[in-house]
């Protein structure tokens, strides 16, 4: 029998281990806030960019300030494109490091040191190549997720404003944001569970995906095996996310384009 000295720890190696685990999960917390800060600035950069580029340069609006909804739609979709084909190889990196916690959970050993050590890992074992690893869900998600967004934002806040006895303000600005965040979360819930399905499944050393040829075959996939509703799953919790996201975003957004000097967008 087991010495019952050997089952006993002093105060000072309990408070040891418990310092160990605090900084531990202190510079976890810390890596996924950069990764996911640096995801959000090039995205919304990004995306923001794009659309008003193409709404006010490449399509314009009509004389009467009217903006086509098949113009809006197209726009969203391409500013959705284009803000995740920059912002993916963070986007990975803010995923892979959210793994790192499950891994702890289950016992594994952890992958990454940090932001940096996950970004030169992934390079060094998949190339540049490795970085847009599943860039093509990414971006089918974006157009989606960005034509409920940005297409409904506009939309609805321009119809209210030339079309009901609400102004340029607070309430207009709530109520259009409101309706994104919820139109966002119907026609993007699909494609994310997609594009997380095609990010976290295991890799080869030329950083082809070892489960799903193609974000149209993990789709096929899931219906098949486990039925349409399989697509929604977590759409609660994403809705319940995306809805005060797009309400904080858009009132910001709107409150820096009015102090700034800027037209309304």
């Amino acid at each position: 029998m087991m010495p019952l000295k050997s089952l006993t720890y002093s105060a000072s190696e309990v408070a040891l281990t418990g310092r160990r685990v605090v900084n531990w999960s202190a510079r976890k917390q810390e890596n996924m806030n950069f990764a996911s800060e640096g995801y959000k600035i090039v995205y919304s950069g990004g995306r923001m960019v794009t659309y008003e580029h193409l709404r006010e340069v490449v399509f314009g609006k009509s004389e009467d300030k009217h903006y086509p909804l098949w113009k809006s739609v197209i726009g969203g979709m391409m500013a959705g494109v284009i803000g995740q084909f920059l912002a993916n190889p963070t986007d990975l990196v803010k995923v892979q490091m959210q793994m790192e916690g499950k891994r702890k959970l289950e016992g594994k050993p952890l992958r990454f040191r940090g932001v940096h050590h996950a970004f030169t890992k992934i390079l060094a074992e998949g190339g540049i190549r490795g970085l847009w690893a599943g860039w093509v869900p990414n971006i089918q998600r974006a157009a989606l997720v960005n034509m409920g967004d940005l297409t409904t934002y506009d939309t609805v806040k321009h119809y209210l404003v030339l079309n009901t006895a609400l102004e340029e303000n607070i309430m207009t600005h709530g109520l259009s944001s409101l309706c994104s965040g919820l139109v966002a979360s119907i026609l993007g819930t699909p494609a994310d569970v997609i594009k997380s399905r095609i990010m976290n499944q295991p890799r080869d050393k030329q950083g082809r995906g070892l489960l799903y040829k193609s974000s149209t075959d993990c789709l096929i996939q899931a219906v098949q095996g486990e039925g349409f509703m399989s697509l929604y799953k977590g759409f609660l919790p994403s809705w319940l996310r995306m809805t005060p996201w797009s309400l904080v975003f858009w009132l910001t957004y709107e409150k820096i384009r009015e102090m700034s000097g800027v037209s309304p967008f």
